[in-house]
């Protein structure tokens, strides 16, 4: 089977190309407009395009728009839940136009390796775009290589982000890791009797 693998960053791609390329022949689109700013869509790219040509693997770039993400998300911006979904159907409606155009049978998803995406948004994105264009909707499900592929790209010095992608989850990453800062001091004051003066 010829399967467009839509890949996110060159982290995620590592153990869903390897699970996939070992029974299908796999391509990779890189089609992410919901990546902000400028700068840290480019620099995922480029992570991702220099493990690419350094392993031999094809990978086609989608044009970056990232209006098209902010109308897809429109009135969305407060429900992450959704917004997510608008997300995925946005993106993985691109790969599988582009899979369309170059013959391929399917199209899969190296969001499926997150822990911190939900699979059945996925499932159901990728499907719709899938039979929207012609081609089937791989479903996969890497989280259980999710730690192998965090210590690979640490191992390779890939660059890895700290929030998904979009405007607003780079602003709820910074807030979730602020109140995980605040409860672990005061955990702490709590186990040390509280402050000393």
């Amino acid at each position: 089977m010829r399967i467009m693998l839509h890949a996110c960053c060159g982290p995620c791609l590592l153990e869903p190309f390897d699970g996939l390329s070992a029974t299908h022949e796999v391509r990779v689109v890189y089609a992410n407009p919901n990546i902000h700013p400028r700068v840290e869509y480019e620099r995922r790219r480029d992570t991702l395009l220099e493990y690419a040509r350094e392993s031999g693997i094809v990978v086609e770039e989608v044009a970056y728009e990232p209006e098209s993400w902010t109308e897809a998300v429109r009135g969305l911006e407060d429900r992450p839940g959704r917004r997510c979904r608008a997300c995925f159907r946005l993106r993985l409606g691109l790969a599988a136009a582009r899979a369309a155009e170059s013959g391929c049978d399917a199209i899969a998803t190296t969001l499926s390796v997150s822990p911190y995406q939900d699979p059945d948004a996925i499932r159901e994105a990728g499907e719709a775009a899938a039979a929207q264009h012609g081609i089937a909707f791989l479903v996969t499900d890497f989280r259980d290589r999710y730690a192998e592929a965090s210590r690979r790209s640490r191992e390779l010095g890939m660059y890895r982000q700290d929030f998904c992608g979009c405007r607003y989850s780079k602003d709820e990453a910074a807030a979730g890791r602020e109140r995980r800062r605040s409860e672990k001091a005061a955990r702490a004051i709590a186990k040390g009797g509280g402050a000393r003066g």
